[in-house]
């Protein structure tokens, strides 16, 4: 239930939440899905319940014992279902917590607005989009281009709504889009430093390397929840991903386009066979799932592309919602596995008349 009071608390987000968040309780309201909903017991057998809860950017686990007013009300909690909790959250013992709790149900219109995600965030995804696109269409090899158009004109919904890992960078709704899109950025930025690259080949490389995702680390329909999906758990985004494209691939040579390309050079198959490398050897190596090792520039490269994209995203994130444990200094988190240091200012270049 919820008074009329709770309506005039600010509206924020997970992250915002976890930006502000200490041991003094602070009054906010948050639109939220219900990912899942545990049944546990303490150690002398009270019962308890873990609800993870999410919006479209973040997560955070809500555990309500027994003797919480709403607990009652949380236990009949249904999983995707949508709602608003109120209180005076704190950085408690398990975590950060809501305290004069009130909670309801979101109106329909409420869910929607929660589904189109956090404004800022579905700006940039947006802009994300239009330049993955951009590149797309600056590929000059016809046959890389179609396949990458291909893909966007039979998957782009599928893919918006992706997630580039479950837990470790881009872990949101939209996040492969953004993975890709400063992927590509920072892949041209390399072959116009690497000329010998093949410029053509790296962003379809990027576009693909993780297209297996798409069923590995889709979001639902009409929510912020990624269900387990059982081709995906049995084969994995690779092997997905050299499946996704070979298909693709003889799908696009039996359009009409495809008889100016018989005599094209490289042939056709060589292209193929060096983007389905790219797919397989974007780990790096054995142990991390690469069934193969990079064998050419371009697979080295786009490695090292997505490894520094995922790597930079967990600082951001780190920053964004680790707690601060001295100046410049913010605790680790999974799966980094040191405190992690504000980084150093860049220096501002005096101004036009010589004012520093």
């Amino acid at each position: 239930m919820e008074d009329s009071t709770a309506h005039d608390l600010d509206l924020i987000t997970i992250t915002q939440l976890r930006q502000v968040a200490n041991p003094t309780p602070q009054p906010y309201r948050l639109h939220l899905q219900v990912e899942s909903r545990i049944e546990k017991a303490t150690s002398t057998g009270s019962p308890f319940l873990e609800v993870k809860l999410v919006d479209a950017a973040d997560s955070l686990v809500w555990r309500i014992f027994d003797n919480n007013p709403v607990f009652q009300d949380a236990a009949r909690l249904a999983r995707n279902s949508f709602i608003q909790l109120s209180g005076h959250w704190v950085e408690g013992k398990y975590g950060i917590e809501p305290r004069q709790v009130q909670m309801r149900a979101l109106t329909e219109e409420e869910s929607s607005t929660l589904l189109l995600g956090d404004p800022d965030l579905a700006s940039r995804q947006q802009a994300d989009y239009a330049d993955i696109t951009a590149f797309i269409e600056s590929i000059r090899d016809p046959r890389l281009q179609k396949l990458c158009l291909l893909f966007l004109e039979r998957h782009g919904e599928r893919f918006r709504r992706t997630g580039a890992a479950r837990k470790n960078h881009h872990a949101r709704r939209g996040g492969l889009v953004e993975h890709v899109a400063q992927m590509m950025r920072c892949a041209v930025a390399v072959a116009g430093v690497y000329p010998n690259l093949n410029r053509d080949l790296m962003i379809a490389g990027v576009l693909f390397h993780d297209c297996g995702k798409l069923w590995e680390n889709v979001y639902a329909e009409s929510g912020f929840t990624m269900p387990y999906n059982l081709t995906a758990e049995m084969l994995g985004h690779i092997p997905l991903g050299l499946e996704l494209v070979n298909k693709l691939w003889r799908d696009m040579l039996e359009q009409p386009a495809a008889g100016e390309w018989t005599a094209m050079e490289p042939a056709s198959e060589i292209v193929r066979l060096h983007l389905l490398h790219l797919i397989a050897a974007h780990h790096g190596s054995l142990e991390f799932g690469s069934p193969v090792l990079p064998k050419t520039p371009e697979a080295v490269a786009l490695h090292h592309v997505d490894n520094i994209d995922a790597k930079l995203e967990m600082f951001r994130r780190g920053y964004a919602s680790s707690k601060e444990l001295g100046t410049g200094i913010f605790e680790k988190f999974s799966p980094w596995p040191v405190n992690i240091v504000a980084p150093l200012p860049a220096v501002n270049p005096p101004s036009a008349d010589g004012a520093a």
